[in-house]
């Protein structure tokens, strides 16, 4: 029998330990845009009210880190550039973003080697995702 047969992978959704971890990261996202004037631009990019953006996230979350499939349920494919076209996103809004979430991912104390994999992919989402350019 070969010993790589019986490994079984886990996705970073089980890796950081399934909803709630990933509703704690979530979370704390949110706190921080609005608690540090360093992510100043990226709160206002969101505008006022926070629930909704923070509902879909956790949903899209869940499902990009290979755990429930919460957001492609309700609304289908996530289309994340297409979604994101009526909002300001420079460099300023998607260096806050990774910085916010790096943050985010510390403080509820996702694993480092994790957190490493997951800020590359963030900030590759997060810059395909500008459609300004400052």
């Amino acid at each position: 029998m070969n010993p790589q047969e019986d490994k079984v992978v886990e996705t970073p959704f089980q890796r950081m330990g399934g909803e709630v971890q990933v509703q704690a990261l979530t979370d704390r996202f949110y706190d921080l845009m609005d608690l540090e004037s360093g992510f100043q631009a990226l709160r206002a990019a969101h505008g006022t009210e926070l629930a909704n953006a923070r509902q879909k996230l956790f949903w899209f979350l869940c499902g990009w880190l290979g755990g429930p499939q919460h957001y492609t349920g309700r609304f289908g494919h996530p289309r994340l550039r297409a979604r994101h076209l009526p909002f300001k996103i420079g460099i300023t809004e998607r260096d806050q973003w990774v910085s916010c979430m790096d943050q985010a991912m510390r403080e509820t104390h996702v694993p480092e080697d994790l957190r490493v994999q997951l800020n590359e992919a963030f900030f590759k989402t997060a810059d395909w995702m500008r459609n300004q350019e400052g």
